[in-house]
């Protein structure tokens, strides 16, 4: 018989303790039923099992009382061959925003998993951009969860759905490139609506909300805001990020319409339509803090390495000569990573990447 089509032992089992955690939320779960379960399953077996269980896991976790681990490790596995739409069709927008706000770090990449399933098409990215609510509680969980799986999670998830909605993409055949483990893929692919875009950089209470949760001030020691720990992991976030978004479209990145919100958060003067870029590369971080200041050195080459391959313009070059004119005053350690990058990299691009750092940096 073939292996696909053996019944899953355990089911009916589980699907009783499914009850009973539903009539007393307060019951621990019996890990054996669900790790016996859920390691038989497999791309053949899930669907008939999903109208069966997942409802169920739905309603548990909405009121669940203990650790919600073991249901939302099977909840990802069922949920893996379902839509976006699919799935807003048996969670509620509350549902996703209590999962998001839970202390549990389970919960929380539960709900990140089905946030990532908006970024398989421009036209679910387009739906997930309209839902207000459920944007602003996914970053503010991404940049202030103390658990770095979920920040790494946080990271990989917007980013790919900022690239799936991506307005503008370079012409066929463009190149990609592996940066810590990410791709970032150039390469032609359909555009998108560029609705996340606008909800991320063009919406007040969300751009807001993020250049909070990533700059020092009062706002961090008031009631509710960041721990010291919580910050230095919320700009690592933030850095990470950057140079792939700065990859996708730069005048997004480095323009805002907000620029009294640039005033609350940045000590230093700054041009009144500098962007999310600019913050993050210039303001952000403190550079008396050496961890910070290493974290800093590596977002530069990152973004330098990732602007090296995309396509030419006068506004890219410009805006990069700029940026590391203000960076590197003062800053030798930077300034001498900068020139030894090339010698970093692989050898069959390191006189290219040796040519653009001599332009931007105008040694």
């Amino acid at each position: 018989m073939d292996n696909d089509t053996v019944p899953v032992t355990g089911v009916d089992e589980l699907d009783a303790h499914l009850d009973q955690l539903l009539a007393d939320p307060a019951l621990p779960p019996t890990v054996k039923l669900f790790d016996d379960v859920e390691l038989q399953l497999n791309s053949a077996n899930i669907p008939p099992l999903i109208p069966r269980l997942l409802p169920k896991l739905t309603e548990i976790l909405q009121q669940y009382q203990q650790d919600p681990a073991v249901l939302c490790s099977l909840a990802v596995k069922l949920l893996a061959p379902v839509t976006f739409t699919q799935v807003l069709s048996m969670a509620s927008e509350e549902s996703l925003i209590q999962a998001l706000r839970s202390p549990a770090p389970s919960a929380n990449l539960l709900a990140m998993a089905i946030l990532e399933k908006a970024a398989r098409s421009p036209a679910d990215a387009a739906i997930l951009a309209m839902m207000n609510s459920i944007v602003s509680a996914f970053l503010t969980t991404w940049l202030s969860a103390p658990q770095v799986e979920v920040g790494e999670k946080g990271t990989k998830v917007l980013g790919d759905l900022l690239d799936t909605d991506c307005e503008t993409r370079p012409p066929p055949g463009g190149p990609s490139s592996t940066l810590n483990g990410m791709e970032i893929t150039l390469r032609n692919k359909p555009a998108g609506q560029g609705l996340m875009w606008r909800r991320v950089f063009h919406d007040r209470d969300i751009y807001g909300l993020v250049l909070s949760l990533g700059s020092r001030g009062p706002h961090q020691n008031a009631e509710g805001g960041l721990s010291e720990q919580q910050l230095t992991l919320a700009q690592g976030r933030l850095m990470r990020v950057m140079p792939r978004l700065a990859a996708l479209n730069l005048a997004a990145v480095t323009r805002t319409d907000f620029p009294d919100l640039n005033e609350r958060y940045v000590e230093t003067h700054v041009s009144n339509d500098q962007g999310l870029l600019h913050f993050v590369a210039l303001h952000m971080v403190d550079k008396e803090d050496l961890l910070m200041h290493l974290n800093l050195v590596d977002f530069f080459e990152e973004l330098v390495s990732l602007q090296r391959i995309t396509p030419f313009s006068t506004f890219k070059m410009d805006t990069l000569r700029a940026l590391m004119r203000e960076v590197l005053q003062g800053d030798d350690r930077l300034r001498s990573a900068m020139v030894d990058l090339p010698n970093r990299t692989v050898p069959e691009e390191a006189e290219e990447l040796r040519n653009f750092v001599r332009e931007i940096i105008q040694l």
